[in-house]
């Protein structure tokens, strides 16, 4: 029931003509309580949609009645009016729910750089609809409505000690840090202050979301949103409660890689024995934004030496003659020298898997990524038409 599995929610999704395939379109998740906690990341991209602008004000008392989604239109780059649209949107939903507009977070993902009136007065009749057949049930209908390109929705469901955490995501291009381009919400039912809701949102997403890198371009609209309700009566370690929903945001971002536009592998990078986390990350993410790497996993070529290649241009300590590289369990590099034959390499499979032993200390990271295919060009070259 993606996030409606957790006690205390409500949700909807409704089409309402922005998506030229009459699907569900907008979509509407309401915290019923008894607790209104929230809180979100947000991108890292300087430019930010409207929507965007409007919830990072809205998230900083920590409290959130509902959230409102819409796919069709990015309602980015569209002025001063864009904003607007975004701040009627939260003032419809509070008018009909009966709270503030000042707790009503707002999402958008779509084309860039388009909005009229026509687009606002969808997205305002959907927030309307959306309300109107808000159920217990709504969950998967809400996941439906958060879809762009993507192929499938993105559903995840962990069911801890008397208390549950639900989500739901979307996203399928753009996928880079900061946070990948998704619209994510999650719901809990369990007690948790905002301090500790924060807290262990921007762990979850440090170590999951941020390390999905499918293609290197970094969206304005990203938004990972947690609402908890307190509906389960009880109150997890804090410690138990960020292991799960590390666990929900883990399922959701492998969701995501497994839908990447065009993608024909998924491609699961982990760097070993470095000298810090944030090294091995640097050289994770650097073979992950490499296209010669990426177009050599398409073509089903084990090419070790484009990986040796990526990560020398990081500042990540190590030494370059010292690496060894695995391919598919296969050890193709040993000692920045070729090892076992390529052939032995078989990439095949949708699954791939790169290790990447720097032999310099005891951190790791893993990054997600997938390979650059004929059809990611093809969708991307005509996404706006």
């Amino acid at each position: 029931m993606s996030v409606t599995a957790a006690q205390g929610f409500q949700a909807a999704g409704v089409a309402v003509g922005l998506k030229s395939t009459g699907k569900p379109d907008v979509a509407v998740v309401v915290n019923r309580g008894p607790l209104k906690v929230g809180a979100a990341v947000f991108t890292s991209n300087r430019a930010k949609a409207n929507p965007i602008l409007w919830s990072q004000q809205v998230i900083q008392d920590g409290v959130v009645e509902a959230i409102v989604l819409n796919s069709g239109g990015a309602n980015c780059f569209t002025g001063s009016f864009g904003f607007q649209t975004t701040h009627q949107t939260a003032e419809k939903a509070a008018e009909l729910l009966g709270v503030s507009a000042g707790d009503v977070l707002v999402c958008s993902t779509g084309l860039i750089g388009t909005g009229d009136e026509v687009f606002r007065a969808k997205v305002l009749a959907g927030t309307e609809q959306g309300i109107a057949q808000l159920s217990a049930d709504g969950g998967e209908a809400a996941s439906l409505a958060i879809m762009t390109t993507d192929s499938r929705p993105k559903r995840s469901v962990f069911s801890g000690d008397g208390w549950t955490i639900g989500g739901m995501a979307k996203g399928a291009g753009m996928l880079a840090p900061g946070l990948a381009t998704m619209l994510v919400v999650i719901t809990t039912d369990a007690v948790l202050t905002a301090e500790q809701a924060d807290a262990a949102l921007r762990h979850a997403t440090g170590r999951t979301f941020d390390r999905l890198d499918s293609d290197g371009c970094m969206s304005t609209n990203d938004q990972v949103t947690l609402m908890v309700s307190g509906a389960s009566g009880v109150t997890p370690d804090p410690d138990v409660f960020a292991a799960a929903l590390a666990e929900v945001s883990q399922d959701l971002a492998k969701q995501l890689q497994g839908d990447a536009e065009g993608a024909s592998h998924d491609i699961t990078i982990l760097v070993q024995n470095a000298a810090s986390e944030e090294d091995a990350v640097e050289v994770g993410r650097s073979v992950a934004r490499n296209n010669l790497f990426k177009a050599a996993i398409f073509g089903n070529d084990p090419n070790w030496g484009r990986v040796l290649a990526a990560i020398g241009t990081t500042q990540a300590a190590f030494d370059p003659y010292d690496v060894d590289v695995w391919m598919n369990g296969v050890r193709v590099c040993s000692q920045g020298g070729p090892d076992a034959p390529r052939e032995d390499v078989d990439l095949t499979p949708r699954a791939t898997d790169l290790v990447i032993d720097l032999k310099v200390g005891a951190a790791s990271a893993t990054i997600l990524t997938n390979d650059l295919t004929h059809d990611y060009v093809h969708e991307n070259s005509a996404y706006s038409s």
